[in-house]
């Protein structure tokens, strides 16, 4: 995890200028405000129905498109007057704080999966075997098979009770799901192959899981440096070079994907993740967990949660690069 209690770490200013430091952390935290900057217009242009900022360059709009447009210079230089308020915090300081926040993020999106996927999985268990309508009555029975109805009454306040958990607990919540698609993937196993049982939310809640799992955990992996590298030239470069490599990879290549999926996946009602998300889309299979538009929307938390810790790797990146204390290795050592 992160050494936090490192004072090399709270430092991280030895040998540096702090002009390089307010520039490299003005680039940080003004991508992550216009990162906020877009949610909030995706929640107001797709989910409120306000006129986009694309409405108000075409000539049309209103005071309220126009807004939107002004939000991302504004969202921007909102970050670099954070930057200038805070001038004694040092690159890996910094970097330590970004990456706080995401594990708080990532922790909440995998406790919020882990609820809606016992629910829900609850629920499909009652209603294929005929059982919801003598424990809910017929008309909570009929809304629970309509996917507006489940995912805004049941999926939603367990998708915040996750991010509440969140604020009490530091471990990161896969190491819980991991361990819960085992013990999914077993049941599956027993009831087929000994009770000849077997029904399609079983494997829905395997998948959901899973797809959590896989698309959550990029951050940290990338935090611990366990993604593969093809390290040809990276494995013979001197911690300078490598923190070169890093930072220009984190922002050129890192941040341009991250940015190109969100825009791409996220951009109109009819995009790759808002169409599912807006529909509340589900599978085709009769009696199946409803948890289909959940799944499109994963891909929108890998690329903000993956975002955010570009920007922390940059940092603390920039730092190796002028040879800062406080640098932590890949076991998650720091080391002077």
């Amino acid at each position: 995890m992160i050494a936090a209690d490192d004072p090399t770490r709270r430092i991280g200013r030895a040998g540096g200028n702090d002009g390089v430091d307010r520039l490299f952390r003005c680039l940080a935290w003004a991508n992550l405000a216009v990162l906020a900057a877009f949610v909030i217009q995706v929640w107001l242009v797709q989910i409120v129905g306000v006129p986009g900022p694309a409405e108000a360059l075409a000539g049309g709009g209103d005071l309220r498109s126009w807004l939107l447009v002004l939000m991302y210079p504004l969202a921007a230089l909102v970050g670099c007057a954070w930057v200038l308020r805070t001038p004694v915090i040092g690159l890996r300081e910094d970097a330590d704080r970004i990456t706080a926040f995401n594990f708080w993020l990532i922790r909440g999106a995998f406790f919020a999966v882990l609820y809606v996927g016992l629910v829900d999985a609850a629920i499909s268990f009652f209603r294929v075997e005929g059982m919801l309508d003598e424990l809910v009555g017929a008309a909570l029975e009929t809304e629970l098979g309509r996917p507006q109805f489940r995912g805004a009454v049941i999926h939603l306040p367990l998708i915040a009770l996750g991010f509440v958990t969140a604020f009490f607990t530091r471990t990161l919540g896969f190491t819980w799901l991991a361990l819960m698609i085992v013990v999914a993937e077993l049941l599956i196993v027993i009831t087929r192959f000994i009770f000849s049982y077997e029904q399609s939310f079983m494997g829905d809640l395997v998948r959901f899981w899973y797809a959590a799992l896989f698309l959550f955990a990029s951050a940290y992996t990338l935090l611990e440096e366990g993604h593969v590298r093809v390290d040809v030239f990276y494995a013979s470069f001197g911690l300078k070079r490598r923190g070169l490599v890093n930072a220009v990879g984190a922002i050129v290549l890192g941040t341009t994907l991250c940015w190109t999926i969100l825009v791409l996946g996220m951009g109109s009602r009819t995009s790759i993740i808002m169409a599912p998300l807006l529909n509340f889309e589900v599978t085709q299979t009769n009696f199946g967990m409803y948890v289909k538009y959940l799944m499109a929307g994963f891909l929108g938390i890998f690329a903000i949660s993956m975002m955010i810790q570009f920007a922390a790797m940059a940092l603390d990146a920039v730092a190796d690069r002028r040879g800062d204390p406080g640098h932590k290795d890949h076991e998650g050592a720091a080391v002077s």
